[in-house]
């Protein structure tokens, strides 16, 4: 496996401090169903004292000793004293997972292309202490594996929850659909016109809505209209849409940000919504031009974008690309409970933010660490020296979530103290004001095994080794994590898990693992 090396410092130790997390915007939260104690306790465990993160050591001249600072491939190797540090966006996709699980269910192992770990584990709620106010509360967490030495650390991040609806901005969302051929396929225009008729009967009357689509062309079919008493409107430009041609994405995109901006409304929360199986064959197919106009309208007029995902054959990496330079997240949509869950729920909690640029960092105590590697967010990576970087931009994030990334870690035997400690830093979504919550993990701190540890962290671990399993199969980028049982005892694990704790979303879980090991075997 490739990782990351850490080499003791000569004389004292170096200081510690760090980052850790994700978030955007989505719906995790709520009290889990469980039985025992330590499926019912909140994962809180782990400090919080506030900690500076700290500056990378330079040469003589002045330059850091690997050349500057642009963080590597996750899981590529360094083997250089500095290198305690892991630093990335705050980042809360799921359309991986929800494309994998689809993809399953049709009888076909997904591409480990379209297999991102981190989307994998931050598709499932967790319960880490939230916060009063805006920002983060963050918690370290971890267990041993059964691989001697290693073990996995767990960095939670968690906003305050989501409150009343009255109290969040109004929203302006422009919803760009596509209505090409494809989409005539079950499952996707029918659930997309499905789940806008209740979305709409869901928003407030102070709500904007607008409606572009495009096939081969583009076309606004509703201006940014106020619903108020105006949702009759909106219902009957939605009944109207049926499929017709190829995809021509770059219209959309063109079309669907004019419109947004055209209708644009101060003070509110000014949204794109692209729903799309994202293959674009028709007209300005150059993922490089349509990424720049959705970053134009970023910068200039502050619209974000949030993509939602459609289709057994579906563009994921655009659909990814799109959703980073937009500021935005992606989800994956594949029957009525995904639709109703991403449209009528995750959609109006994005409405709001808590905290802007938002970034983590993790260090690792070199006498503790001898290696680690983060589990994915190879997208996300950020220059260790630009965590403090205001300009660098990080991860929008709204309340009502929590995010996840799991580390694995070597620890050197007989360690003992501090083994990492967490970092994220943030902007406040109305002031721009920066600000930090640290948290850190000790050695003692690690649970004995994986698999008796909280409800939480077994879920995490379960879905990563996921993960793993189907990228590593296909790519040997990437080696399989410390302790990973084979698939089929991997199932047993999320069977017995989603037994005990009565979790429909892990008993899902376990059935795709299970899927997935009768394709291989």
């Amino acid at each position: 496996m490739k990782r990351y090396r850490t080499r003791r410092p000569i004389g004292a130790l170096l200081a510690l401090t760090a980052a850790g997390g994700l978030l955007l915007t989505g719906c995790q939260g709520g009290d889990d169903a469980a039985a025992g104690a330590k499926d019912t306790a909140a994962d809180s465990r782990g400090g919080s004292a506030p900690l500076p993160a700290p500056d990378r050591p330079r040469g003589e001249d002045g330059q850091r000793p690997d050349g500057g600072g642009t963080p590597p491939a996750t899981g590529e190797a360094r083997d250089a004293a500095p290198d305690h540090l892991s630093t990335f966006a705050l980042d809360v996709d799921t359309a991986s997972y929800g494309y994998a699980r689809r993809t399953l269910s049709e009888g076909r192992l997904p591409d480990p292309s379209t297999v991102r770990p981190e989307e994998f584990v931050n598709s499932f709620r967790q319960d880490y202490d939230r916060p009063g106010a805006d920002g983060f509360s963050v918690t370290v967490d971890g267990a041993r594996t059964g691989e001697e030495d290693w073990s996995l650390v767990r960095v939670g991040l968690a906003t305050r929850s989501a409150g009343q609806e009255g109290e969040r901005p109004p929203a302006a969302l422009t919803f760009v659909i596509d209505v090409s051929g494809s989409m005539a396929e079950p499952g996707r225009l029918d659930l997309a016109k499905e789940s806008l008729g209740t979305m709409t009967d869901r928003l407030r009357d102070d709500d904007s809505v607008a409606l572009v689509t495009f096939s081969d062309e583009a076309e606004t079919v509703l201006p940014m209209t106020r619903l108020g008493d105006h949702r009759g409107r909106v219902h009957d430009a939605v009944d109207s849409l049926e499929p017709t041609d190829s995809t021509n994405l770059g219209a959309g995109v063109d079309t669907g940000y004019a419109t947004a901006v055209e209708g644009r409304r101060e003070g509110a929360t000014n949204r794109v919504v692209l729903v799309s199986d994202a293959l674009a064959n028709t007209g300005d197919t150059d993922a490089d031009a349509i990424l720049e106009r959705i970053a134009d309208a970023r910068r200039e007029h502050g619209v974000t974008l949030f993509g939602v995902g459609v289709g057994s054959d579906y563009g994921d990496a655009l659909m990814e690309r799109l959703a980073d330079k937009g500021d935005g997240h992606t989800a994956y949509v594949s029957d009525t409970e995904d639709a109703r869950e991403v449209f009528c729920e995750e959609l109006p909690r994005h409405i709001e933010l808590t905290a802007r640029d938002a970034k983590a960092q993790v260090a690792f105590d070199p006498e503790a660490v001898s290696e680690f590697r983060l589990v994915g967010y190879e997208n996300r990576g950020v220059a260790d020296d630009d965590f403090r970087d205001d300009r660098v931009d990080g991860g929008e994030v709204g309340p009502g979530h929590t995010v996840t990334a799991l580390y694995a870690v070597r620890v050197r035997p007989g360690a003992d103290g501090r083994l990492a400690t967490a970092t994220v830093r943030w902007l406040d979504p109305r002031t721009r004001a920066p600000h930090e919550e640290s948290a850190a993990v000790e050695t003692g701190g690690l649970d004995d095994s994986v698999w008796e540890a909280d409800r939480g962290l077994r879920v995490t671990a379960t879905a990563a080794y996921f993960a793993d399993a189907l990228r590593s199969s296909g790519d040997d980028r990437y080696g399989s994590l410390p302790g990973a049982p084979g698939l089929g005892r991997l199932a047993e694990h999320a069977g017995a898990l989603a037994d005990r704790t009565g979790d429909e979303d892990v008993r899902r879980l376990a059935e795709a693992i299970a899927t997935a090991d009768r394709l291989t075997t």
